[in-house]
């Protein structure tokens, strides 16, 4: 598991049914390329984030591979339709096996 990972998650905490609603998502993550070498000339291995996706109430909203030239930080923003009130889950899928989930629920008014 990469060292400092953070997943940062930004959802309106309310919404009336059918709204269309904007999501942001940062997740803190150095992401090697498996190209560089440390101090004693020994290859870092690759650790980047290769995966995100998003479910509302467990359907798929986003799902989105990454390859090796992603960013460090991955932000995403996008849109998705509210039809009730649920629950948003968050997760990214490391190259080492690692997953960081979080999840952010939304209100119907």
């Amino acid at each position: 598991m990469a060292k400092g990972v953070k997943p940062r998650v930004k959802v309106p905490k309310t919404a009336a049914a059918g709204d269309t609603i904007t999501i942001k998502t940062l997740i803190s993550h150095k992401m090697e390329s498996g190209q560089r070498k440390d101090k004693e000339g020994n290859v870092i291995p690759r650790s980047i984030i290769n995966r995100f996706t998003c479910e509302f109430n467990g359907e798929k909203v986003v799902d989105v591979t990454m390859e090796p030239a992603i960013s460090t930080n991955p932000y995403f923003e996008f849109e998705a339709k509210v039809p009730e009130a649920g629950e948003f889950k968050f997760t990214w899928y490391d190259d080492d096996g690692s997953v960081y989930e979080t999840a952010k629920s939304i209100a119907v008014e």
